[in-house]
């Protein structure tokens, strides 16, 4: 769709547009200040009401969190089937989202809802940020180490909760992941030379990593088996659990995509999936990366990893080995 629009944007403020596929757009209001804005919301990824509206506004405070700034208001945006979900329910909903908001320091200004035969909460979120520490997808430089701060694996053990495969103990833990803010993460990052960062979300770790590297002109390689897991992830997909995004998002990248022999189908498939409220994904030179995993989890009890690294533009733009 985004074809019939310019790719990008003619006001002389913007900072970051459409033209790099970044989280957020930037637009500069002076020489040490600029706005981020993003906007997201989705349909119920979990069953309780209330820690919907949780992941539903940390997912949408990322973008804001991936760009380096510091997210301070929000606007509600709810789509709700009239007379189907009881106004308890939706109530817990905007509870969930507002608690999420203040746990991360962000006014909710209001917001607007409308009669949808499906239900769906997120937040329109605004942020500022000096444009001088700005984080974007398209930095990235070769020799630059890959770091992820979250597991993957939320859509394959989401599509399990739908199929009532999904054992409780499992739910709570991926209902924590997802809850989980990224602003300690962004925070940390800021200590750090980190040349680019985006979040994981729908497009999966690949499909995000994959707007990187084309905005970069570079080629990552992913050390496949570093890459942290939520639990029994790989049962469950070897086990069929598998979300339609995850099949769109492969079938758009592998023309992209270099898999090396030994790579498993239940493997690349993981690779693929598409996250909710996942971790950052930050390119930073390899010497920095240790220290700022060993930061991460030290000071915050973020269990990140290192995962891969950036070389030279190639024949592909991602190789998993």
């Amino acid at each position: 769709m985004l074809k019939y629009l310019p790719a990008t944007t003619a006001h002389p403020d913007v900072l970051v547009g459409l033209d790099t596929r970044d989280d957020a757009g930037v637009f500069q209001i002076s020489e040490s200040l600029a706005m981020i804005q993003t906007v997201d919301f989705f349909t119920p990824i979990v069953d309780d009401p209330y820690d919907f509206g949780q992941i539903a506004a940390a997912n949408s405070l990322s973008d804001i969190y991936a760009m380096g700034g510091t997210p301070r208001t929000a606007l509600n945006i709810l789509g709700f089937p009239q007379g189907i979900v009881p106004q308890e329910s939706i109530a817990r909903i905007i509870q969930g989202g507002y608690d999420k908001a203040t746990e991360a320091g962000v006014a909710i200004l209001g917001g607007h809802s409308v009669k949808d035969p499906e239900l769906k909460y997120g937040m329109a979120v605004t942020g500022f940020i000096n444009p001088q520490h700005l984080r974007r997808n398209s930095t990235a430089r070769v020799g630059d180490a890959l770091v992820l701060t979250k597991p993957v694996g939320t859509g394959i053990l989401t599509t399990a909760l739908k199929n009532e495969k999904l054992p409780d103990d499992i739910l709570q833990h991926i209902t924590a992941a997802m809850k989980q803010l990224n602003q300690a993460a962004a925070e940390t990052m800021q200590h750090y030379e980190a040349h680019a960062c985006t979040d994981v979300t729908g497009y999966g770790l690949l499909g995000h990593l994959f707007e990187m590297t084309e905005s970069s002109r570079v080629t990552a390689r992913v050390f496949a088996h570093r890459v942290p897991l939520l639990p029994e992830v790989e049962h469950f997909a070897a086990a069929g659990n598998i979300p339609g995004g995850l099949k769109e998002n492969r079938k758009y990248l592998m023309p992209h995509l270099r898999i090396a022999a030994d790579i498993d189908e239940v493997t690349v498939n993981i690779l693929n999936d598409p996250q909710t409220s996942g971790g950052l994904l930050i390119a930073l030179p390899q010497q920095q990366a240790e220290a700022l995993i060993a930061e991460l989890y030290r000071t915050h009890q973020i269990d990140a990893a290192l995962i891969g690294e950036i070389g030279e533009k190639s024949g592909c733009a991602i190789e998993v080995v």
